[in-house]
């Protein structure tokens, strides 16, 4: 399985070359035959993650090859328009190839957070089971791999945002999405912020230890920071195991 950890080696980030190079090395890293690819970017409250840029990337390098469909991982946010798309994932991707996310009627139950589980790791705040929902294109077993796109950065919610909370969260439905953040919200978000091992991130981890081992996923994390007015991507982490979140967290 693909593992690339990038870092930038001065303060003005890596470059396009840096970015293409590592993509191309993550398809690569499949040793699969692609035949049809499903990207999975943030929608345009994240547009300073860097992931439409690498969305783009993804596109180029594999549009001569597969079949590509973008699903934005919009949660409860109202579908990408027109110049959104535009300004964050550029005009050289078809519009047929964008499909949007219903939390409501998308998606289907792969089970549950225990209840019991939900005591334990929030220190009894809580004690109701949660439903772990996803996109039904998720498991509709017609993707040869689903690629993810996302940025690490600190979260009131979650602790450290993005890598499965973009699937179980971006990609997922009502229950999982009000269940985590009101679990956020008892705990505390002055408890949670900037940590890894959260118990909304604990979640999502048994989520995805449990019930999404079949889904054929690969995770691609930006850090990035501010350099004059501009987010540049310092760090470029992709993998399917968390070791690549924790090296983006770090």
């Amino acid at each position: 399985m693909v593992d690339i950890k990038l870092k930038s080696k001065d303060d003005f980030g890596l470059t396009d070359e840096q970015l293409t190079q590592a993509i191309k090395e993550s398809i690569e890293g499949l040793d699969k035959d692609l035949e049809r690819v499903l990207l999975i970017p943030p929608d345009f409250t994240r547009f300073h993650s860097g992931a439409g840029k690498l969305t783009a990337i993804y596109y180029d390098l594999l549009k001569d090859r597969c079949s590509i469909d973008i699903l934005p991982a919009l949660g409860t946010h109202m579908p990408m328009s027109d110049e959104e798309i535009s300004e964050m994932f550029g005009d050289d991707i078809p519009r047929d190839c964008y499909i949007d996310h219903n939390w409501r009627d998308d998606v289907v139950k792969l089970g549950e957070v225990p209840a019991e589980y939900v005591k334990e790791i929030s220190e009894g705040l809580m004690d109701e089971p949660i439903d772990v929902e996803v996109n039904k294109l998720l498991v509709s077993g017609k993707y040869d791999v689903i690629i993810s796109l996302g940025q690490v950065v600190p979260h009131e919610v979650v602790g450290m945002a993005n890598y499965s909370k973009n699937v179980f969260v971006g990609c997922g439905g009502k229950n999982m999405i009000d269940s985590t953040h009101m679990l956020g919200a008892v705990y505390g978000m002055e408890r949670l912020m900037g940590k890894d091992h959260s118990p909304v991130r604990k979640v999502y981890d048994y989520a995805q230890e449990n019930y999404a081992k079949d889904i054929p996923l690969l995770y691609v994390l930006t850090v990035t920071t501010e350099i004059d007015g501009q987010a540049v991507i310092n760090g470029l982490f992709i993998g399917r195991d968390r070791g690549v979140f924790e090296a983006a967290v770090e």
